[in-house]
């Protein structure tokens, strides 16, 4: 019982979009919480793939430093897509799902470490919560006052 009423906590708090700078747009998104299996990886080529490693699946290429994350396909079909924002429990950065996992993998997040593997090995595999954002239909709010 206690784990439930802290999930609801987490995602509560957690999930509520941080304010944005005023120079930038306000863009409208809806925030959903979701508990998954999180492991990490790097861009090596016995990890990934042995002629472009640091190549993600919709084409980014990734960098040491990137705050990025591959995600399972069954996530994905939940609005998990390309670009997704995505908060994670155990860490104060916002990732940016820009991978996709194996279609073996189900409910599942891969946390990108650049070319760390001890680091990566290090973080092994954990249950997390996430928040991810969904952007609003912009067509659908409503903009009269």
């Amino acid at each position: 019982m206690k784990k439930w009423i802290a999930i609801a906590f987490i995602i509560t708090l957690g999930c509520s979009p941080k304010e944005q700078p005023p120079t930038e747009p306000i863009a409208k998104h809806e925030w959903y919480g979701h508990e998954v299996t999180a492991s990490a990886y790097n861009s090596v080529y016995w990890q990934t793939d042995s002629i472009s490693p640091a190549v993600a699946a919709w084409g980014d290429t990734l960098k040491p430093g990137m705050k990025s994350i591959a995600v399972s396909r069954d996530l994905i079909k939940m609005g998990l897509t390309h670009n997704t924002m995505v908060k994670i429990d155990t860490f104060p950065d916002t990732f940016y799902v820009k991978d996709k996992m194996h279609y073996r993998w189900k409910n599942r997040i891969d946390i990108y470490m650049g070319k760390d593997v001890k680091k990566a090995r290090e973080w092994g595999k954990k249950q997390v919560l996430i928040c991810y954002a969904i952007p609003l239909d912009t067509d659908t709010i409503n903009t009269t006052k």
